[in-house]
């Protein structure tokens, strides 16, 4: 059973998705927050597999509050419900511990999906959002400076095989492991040990923050 806690200020929006999520076998709404820091403090009283989070929202915004929630204990995870899949707030979610984001106006099937990925482990990117998305976030990152922990991940980075470095840069291209499997001539089996291992050796929660990681680790650059 996934259990979802939603964090959206708009009252009929999170009726919507409660009605919808619990019309699904094996999907439960937990709770409902109308602001960022409820989001936070229900996240750690009710303990949900995930989060649906609107990033604006009254109090504390939806990036303050998936900092607060993916950083404390628990491994709750983060889904940033958006307007528009280029939003600014999407990269900043990102880099906040987000798993992922999820167009508003979405197919029904699309978010219990969504759920159900995100619960398993891996990060709601696919290889095209994910060159989009992190090509216009490391722009941004250009412009405003290396993230205080780069020095530390630059080191984790260090402590990489060269078999394990290929594999973030093609996770850092968009790459399925699908196709990684079949750019390096290796088993689904072993792509997926190699995923595992970078995942404990950089410190990444998900796919999304192994993109992040290869970016300010200097395994691969924008452009």
């Amino acid at each position: 059973m996934s259990r979802v806690l939603i964090a959206d200020d708009q009252a009929l929006l999170r009726a919507s998705l409660r009605a919808l999520i619990n019309g699904y076998d094996g999907c439960e709404v937990v709770g409902e927050a109308a602001d960022g820091a409820q989001a936070v403090r229900l996240a750690a009283e009710l303990r949900p597999d995930l989060v649906l989070m609107d990033v604006r929202m009254p109090v504390m915004d939806g990036i303050e509050a998936t900092r607060r929630v993916t950083a404390a204990a628990g491994g709750v995870r983060v889904l940033i419900l958006t307007t528009f899949d280029l939003d600014e707030y999407v990269y900043e979610g990102l880099l906040a511990g987000a798993s992922g984001f999820l167009l508003k106006d979405s197919p029904p099937a699309d978010l219990v999906k969504a759920i159900e990925v995100i619960r398993g482990g891996e990060a709601l990117l696919t290889p095209a959002a994910t060159r989009r998305l992190i090509t216009e976030f490391v722009r941004g990152r250009t412009a405003a400076g290396r993230t205080p922990d780069a020095a530390a991940v630059a080191v984790a980075v260090a402590g990489l095989t060269a078999r394990e470095l290929e594999v973030l840069a093609l996770v850092a291209r968009g790459l399925s492991n699908t196709e990684i499997a079949g750019e390096l001539f290796v088993s689904m089996s072993t792509v997926k040990t190699h995923m595992s291992a970078l995942l404990a050796k950089l410190g990444a929660r998900d796919r999304a923050q192994l993109v992040i990681r290869a970016y300010e680790g200097g395994v691969v650059r924008a452009g």
